[in-house]
């Protein structure tokens, strides 16, 4: 037997980039009813929006909305943010740089962001690790995690080599993004 017997492979994952993922959205294949996202080529089912999730996305959109009145910020509520060709997360709130067009060209990328917000439940240690790493090595300059059972946003600023080198939780006081300084919420009454 001269012949060398080949070595098997590892299986290896198939990644997905965004523009596979939006023709499994046009066929059919991923229905509007559905909540995913497209994290590092693979598809995420997102948990349902309880009523209190809900309740903090409207609070905060509310909250914000004099700063998107006056042309501040461009408020983003659970769309899209493309990050590159294999990461498309839909965060639950985002303040953007105001752009003419709305983003109708484009979703916004990190370079687009002032400040990205997810609301956590059932969803706090995924949040907190793969999706904070992901905003992280894309250079979103600040996110909060509104930690909804343990009634506190922890605000992650200061990239530093791909990581947030500043961690901060706060159950009250005034919080503004550094971003945008004259978006101050009353973190207490947020989480009311």
């Amino acid at each position: 037997m001269g012949e060398t017997l080949e070595r098997p492979q590892r299986p290896a994952r198939h990644r997905l980039d965004v523009d596979a993922y939006y023709k499994m959205a046009e066929a059919g294949i991923l229905n509007r009813e559905e909540r995913v996202e497209l994290i590092d080529g693979e598809i995420i089912d997102m948990n349902p929006i309880g009523s209190p999730h809900a309740a903090i996305v409207k609070r905060l959109n509310r909250l914000v909305a004099r700063a998107a009145a006056d042309g501040i910020v461009l408020v983003s509520v659970q769309d899209p943010l493309r990050l590159d060709a294999y990461n498309e997360p839909q965060p639950d709130l985002m303040l953007l740089r105001p752009r003419a067009d709305d983003y109708r060209a484009s979703h916004p990328s990190a370079a687009d962001v002032l400040l990205l917000v997810e609301i956590s439940d059932s969803s706090l240690t995924y949040d907190r690790g793969r999706k904070l790493a992901l905003y992280a090595q894309f250079g979103v300059p600040e996110v909060w995690i509104v930690d909804l059972a343990g009634a506190a946003v922890e605000v992650f600023r200061q990239l530093k080599e791909g990581a947030y080198s500043s961690r901060e939780r706060r159950s009250g006081g005034a919080l503004a993004p550094l971003l945008v300084p004259s978006v101050a919420i009353d973190v207490a009454a947020l989480l009311a």
